[in-house]
């Protein structure tokens, strides 16, 4: 009875043993999936980045509700993000508010990072400055696993940064 008892320890602990090991090659499996989705879609310049918290240049951080987010694709940019912080000019518009810019025409750099991220900068560079509004430069630093963190610099505003993650862009119907 003992020895029955002991050889089924054992094999409690050898069948632990290996699904501990397969949960593990499942866990880095994922990780590699998605460092290689990450690659493929800033590759394609087919995502968005989906903003979750804003940082200032001063005051404190804050949580974001709602979509605001940066979609990236070959022909086009388009951002729209709020805007925490000094500006040093006002629009005339009130609902003009916040950071709002489709470029057609814009420079895109990206560089893979030494840890398999991806360093990315992009610059506006629209001929009519009046639609490009005062944004100089996005430059967004993104994970292997897709967690992003993004800085605007402006030319009427305190730069601003952005955390959250990209995503693919989807397909419109």
């Amino acid at each position: 009875m003992k020895s029955l008892i002991k050889i089924s320890g054992i094999l409690l602990i050898g069948i632990l043993c290996l699904n501990s090991a397969r949960a593990q090659a499942t866990k880095e499996d994922k990780k590699a999936a998605r460092a290689g989705e990450t690659a493929r879609i800033i590759n394609a310049m087919n995502y968005v980045f989906k903003a979750e918290h804003v940082n200032p240049f001063s005051g404190g951080g804050k949580e974001l509700s709602g979509e605001y987010d940066v979609t990236v694709s070959k022909d086009k940019i388009v951002v729209f993000l709020p805007y925490f912080g000094t500006a040093y000019s006002a629009p005339l518009d009130v609902s003009e508010g916040g950071i709002k810019l489709t470029a057609t025409h814009f420079e895109y750099k990206a560089t893979q990072s030494k840890n398999g991220g991806w360093d990315i900068v992009i610059k506006p560079t629209e001929k009519d400055l009046s639609g490009v509004k005062d944004v100089q430069l996005l430059r967004l630093s993104v994970s292997a696993d897709g967690f992003a963190s993004l800085q605007v610099m402006c030319l009427n505003r305190q730069s601003i940064s952005f955390t959250g993650y990209i995503d693919e862009q989807k397909k419109e119907k």
